[in-house]
C-alpha cells in the first residue's frame, strides 16, 4: 500500500531568519475505477478506506444501488496509483455498458448541447426523514469531527466528512485530500456496516457544492452541515431535495438555507443566523 502521508524538508523564511524544518504533507494518487475489466474513472485521491470509496463512488455514480452489487473488489497498487478493480452484478454491468455507449462523443468529449446540461445536474432523490438536531448538537459533532481527524491533524490540509447522529455521537468519518472523495468514502462506510444515514447529521469540512448534496441525497441523509457557504445551485438542489442544509457553521452560530424544521429553534426563514449555545 502507499502512505497516506509523506515527510518533506522545507526552508521556512520569517522576519525572524531563515530555518530548515520537516513537513508532513498528505500523499494525493490516482486512483482507477475498474469495472468488469474497463476503467470508468480517475480520482485524485488520498490512499486511504479504499473500499469504502469503491463503494461510496458507485452508488453516487448510480452503477450499483447497494454495496452486494460489487461482487468482487480487488485493490491493485501500482507504482504510480491504485486501481479498484470491481466486477458488478451481471444486471448492472449491463447498465453501465450501455450507458458508456450512450456517452460516446464522435471527439471524446462526451455529449453535447442540452443533453450534456441534462446529465450533469441529474434529479436527486427526495429526503423524507424527519430528524431534528439542536444548535448545541451541530456544535458538539463539529467539535468531535475535528478532534476524530487524525490525518488533518497531521498534515492541516485534507478535507474531512462525517456522520453524527444523537444517540451515538461522531459514528463515522473519512479523510481525503479531494472534498468530494471524502464524502464518497463516508457515504460507503455507512452503507458497508449498515448505518442509516436518514437519522442524523452529515458534516462537511468544505463549502457545499452541488455534487455534495447529490451524493448526500443518495444516501437519504436530511441534513448536511457545512463549515463554508453553499452555491446557488448547491441550495436550489437541497431545496427540491428536502434536505435541510446548514452552512457557514461556527463557533458563534451557523446559517440555515432550507428546510429548516428539522433544527430546533429556527423559524423557517431562509438564511437567518442561528446562535449556538454551548452549554445545551
Amino acid at each position: 500500500m502507499i502512505d497516506a502521508v509523506v515527510s518533506v524538508r522545507s526552508i521556512k523564511v520569517t522576519p525572524q531568519g531563515v530555518t530548515e524544518q520537516t513537513r508532513t504533507i498528505p500523499a494525493e494518487v490516482p486512483v482507477a475505477f475498474v469495472y468488469d475489466g474497463s476503467t470508468y474513472a480517475v480520482m485524485m485521491a488520498s490512499p486511504t478506506d479504499l473500499e469504502d470509496f469503491a463503494v461510496g463512488f458507485s452508488l453516487a455514480e448510480g452503477i450499483i444501488s447497494a454495496p452486494e452489487d460489487i461482487q468482487g473488489l480487488d485493490v491493485v497498487t501500482h507504482d504510480k496509483g491504485i486501481e479498484l478493480r470491481m466486477w458488478l452484478a451481471p444486471d448492472k454491468g449491463r447498465r453501465l455498458v450501455q450507458r458508456r455507449r450512450s456517452l460516446a462523443g464522435p471527439t471524446g468529449c462526451g455529449l453535447c448541447g442540452v443533453e450534456s446540461l441534462e446529465s450533469a445536474v441529474p434529479s436527486c432523490p427526495p429526503v423524507i426523514a424527519e430528524a431534528t438536531v439542536a444548535p448545541g448538537d451541530i456544535a458538539a459533532a463539529q467539535a468531535a469531527l475535528e478532534r476524530a481527524q487524525a490525518l488533518n491533524l497531521r498534515t492541516r490540509v485534507v478535507h474531512g466528512a462525517g456522520f453524527w447522529n444523537k444517540a451515538e455521537g461522531l459514528v463515522a468519518l473519512a479523510e481525503d485530500v479531494g472534498r468530494h472523495n471524502a464524502l464518497d468514502k463516508l457515504l460507503g462506510r455507512l452503507r458497508r456496516t449498515g448505518v442509516a444515514a436518514d437519522s442524523g447529521i452529515v458534516l462537511l469540512t468544505s463549502r457545499v457544492s452541488v455534487e455534495m448534496v447529490q451524493k448526500a441525497a443518495v444516501a437519504g441523509a436530511p441534513v448536511i452541515v457545512a463549515v463554508s457557504a453553499p452555491t446557488a445551485l448547491a441550495l436550489e438542489t437541497a431545496q427540491a431535495a428536502g434536505i435541510t442544509l446548514v452552512a457557514v457553521a461556527r463557533a458563534d452560530g451557523f446559517e440555515v438555507f432550507t428546510h429548516p424544521h428539522r433544527i430546533e429553534g429556527a423559524d423557517g426563514q431562509a438564511g437567518r443566523k442561528v446562535m449556538v449555545d454551548h452549554a445545551a
